[in-house]
């Protein structure tokens, strides 16, 4: 249903405001009509398109992988050997595993032989829940409001350390803009540290510790236990920890943000946004890195 409704609506155009350009090709000039309704059923004039596009090399195709669990390995110990890194490495792990499960590739099973680049579709438009708002590609799940990709896009989506450099540089800058500013300032950052200078790592470039020895920052901050509906976001917050449709909202033996000594915490907050969600996924991630001590 979402490729059929394409196929009637989508001239190629952004669907995010103001968006992020256009695709290379309009999928509604390979229906010339065959298509005119979302019935969820691949028929022959459905193939026809299907085949159009296959044929048209404008129309960008992702790669597979024969090896798709071994290529995984090589992708994150290819990201994990970036050096000097811009952000710390457990942290940007983190993401990638929150992201997609650290897959570059999807791993085929006995039921699934897909094993293409990772994708993850947003249905966002309420009138229409069978349409595709966004897709998130590889291993970053680098994101793209328009379809299909251009070939410099389809670069980055094939490319994992690539791929991962985007999630990079969507962290480096919550961090740089939205935990002190200029962009935005973290209330829980604000509430227990104040707005001071950002705080990078607690040891300096060229040390091997440097944006990299997270787990052990983890056990020195020590832990609190987090109920949902009962403990404040911060000290002095209206607002309380949730649960939501995508987090449990309670958590034990979650490491101290504020005795941190550097202000990734809260920047891997901003990253999930400003919401009830945001805070859950902070707490969740601290707790995998702590896992790692």
């Amino acid at each position: 249903m979402a490729l059929q409704y394409d196929l009637m609506n989508n001239a190629g155009a952004s669907t995010s405001a103001p968006g992020e350009g256009a695709a290379p090709v309009s999928v509604m000039s390979y229906n010339n009509g065959a298509v005119t309704g979302l019935t969820g059923i691949l028929d022959q004039p459905l193939a026809g398109c299907i085949a159009a596009m296959l044929a048209d090399n404008t129309f960008s195709q992702v790669s597979s992988s024969a090896n798709a669990a071994t290529d995984n390995q090589a992708a994150l110990a290819a990201i994990a050997a970036i050096n000097p890194p811009q952000v710390p490495v457990p942290f940007l792990m983190e993401v990638l595993n929150q992201e997609s499960g650290q897959r570059q590739f999807h791993v085929p099973s006995a039921n699934n032989p897909d094993n293409f680049v990772t994708i993850g579709l947003d249905h966002n438009n309420a009138g229409v829940p069978a349409a595709i708002t966004s897709r998130g590609y590889g291993i970053g799940q680098y994101t793209l409001f328009h379809h299909p990709p251009t070939q410099a896009e389809t670069g980055v989506i094939q490319d994992p350390v690539q791929n991962a450099n985007a999630a990079i540089q969507e962290l480096l800058g919550k961090f740089n803009n939205y935990v002190i500013g200029p962009t935005d300032s973290s209330s829980d950052r604000i509430a227990e540290i104040g707005n001071g200078p950002l705080r990078v790592c607690q040891y300096q470039a060229g040390d091997p510790k440097y944006l990299r020895d997270c787990a052990n920052c983890c056990t020195a901050a020590g832990t609190a236990n987090i109920v949902a509906g009962v403990t404040p976001v911060f000290a002095g917050s209206a607002m309380t920890y949730a649960q939501t449709q995508y987090h449990v909202g309670t958590y034990n033996n979650v490491p101290i943000r504020a005795k941190f000594l550097c202000d990734w915490p809260y920047a891997i907050r901003r990253y999930n946004g400003a919401g009830p969600n945001s805070y859950d996924y902070q707490a969740e991630v601290l707790l995998r890195i702590a896992g790692e001590a």
